[in-house]
């Protein structure tokens, strides 16, 4: 990030980059850094890291008179670089390593939920929203970390769940749904078999699943009345019967009533101001990274607002959300 004349547009651009970004590097060109130090303050607001350059360390001699200033300004030093020798390059990089977010490459969807040849069921309907010759992100990435786990995968359809575990001689540890079957199959599943959701487990991967289940005792406040906001990553046109744009509002007005105000909102667009909204609705996120989502939590956080999310959501309004499994890591 270096000097630039911005526009309204670019502004929000560089915002929502930077809602994004787990370490911002920004690049001095001169002692005037009262641009740059605005955008330190913004970042060390949203708890990303910062890198300061100075670059073109071949051609000029004032790098040092920068860097005493950076110093009296903010208790840190710039790395100084040129790209024309590669001068400085090695320290950006041990810079970049060090200034990693904790977690970084050590995340977890399933957390402690299951362990080397543990038996887990995926149930995955493929209606008319699963893509064609594909699994959606969820259930890959999900299926990757249990094939790592060297767990015992048995994968099906809604329709083939019931018969799938007549087949069994024992019960899996573990089943893991679709979030729109979770009644479905909480009412068939084993006694002994614990059960969770794609989107519950990508609240925990991706959010703060504490926060989106104290959002979800919300729900039960809502009146007819009442402002609600469904945010969703994907930017898809919506098919019949969308989790989000169709499953989840049903769901809510045939508890509620017609009345009930429901947005939807995708992609990046999410508001700035949360006022008149009873309660967000997040979507699993799996497009966007964890940084993106948790700014979009703290965001409703700073405003006092309750947040929850998909698979949240549904196991709270088929009553089923204490039966439901989450993570720990």
């Amino acid at each position: 990030m270096m000097k630039q004349n911005w526009g309204g547009k670019r502004l929000e651009k560089t915002k929502l980059a930077a809602e994004k970004t787990d370490i911002a590097i920004i690049l001095l060109t001169d002692t005037d850094m009262d641009e740059e130090l605005h955008w330190y303050e913004y970042f060390r607001e949203k708890k990303t890291s910062v890198i300061w350059v100075i670059g073109k360390a071949d051609i000029r001699n004032d790098t040092e008179k920068i860097n005493e200033k950076l110093y009296q300004q903010t208790g840190q030093h710039a790395v100084i670089v040129s790209v024309a020798t590669g001068a400085g390059m090695d320290q950006v990089r041990k810079e970049l390593v060090r200034n990693l977010p904790e977690q970084y490459g050590a995340s977890s969807i399933l957390g402690e939920l299951v362990t080397k040849r543990d038996l887990v069921m995926l149930v995955m309907p493929q209606d008319i929203q699963a893509p064609k010759g594909r699994l959606i992100l969820p259930q890959v990435q999900t299926l990757r970390e249990l094939l790592d786990k060297k767990c015992l995968v048995m994968s099906v359809t809604t329709d083939q769940y019931v018969e799938a575990l007549s087949h069994l001689t024992e019960a899996p540890k573990l089943i893991i749904t679709d979030s729109q079957v979770f009644a479905y199959v909480y009412e068939h599943k084993p006694e002994n078999s614990m059960l969770t959701s794609f989107s519950v487990l990508f609240a925990a991967y991706k959010g703060d699943i504490e926060y989106y289940i104290e959002g979800a005792n919300a729900i039960g406040k809502l009146n007819g009345e009442s402002h609600v906001l469904i945010a969703e990553c994907c930017t898809h046109a919506p098919l019949k019967e969308d989790i989000g744009r169709e499953k989840i509002p049903k769901m809510l007005r045939k508890r509620y009533g017609e009345t009930m105000k429901i947005d939807i909102v995708s992609g990046t667009d999410f508001p700035d101001d949360l006022t008149g909204y009873d309660l967000i609705i997040q979507c699993g996120g799996c497009m966007f990274n964890r940084k993106y989502i948790m700014s979009r939590i703290d965001h409703a956080k700073e405003q006092q607002k309750p947040m929850t999310n998909y698979g949240v959501t549904i196991a709270y309004l088929t009553g089923i959300l204490d039966k439901v499994v989450v993570p720990r890591f």
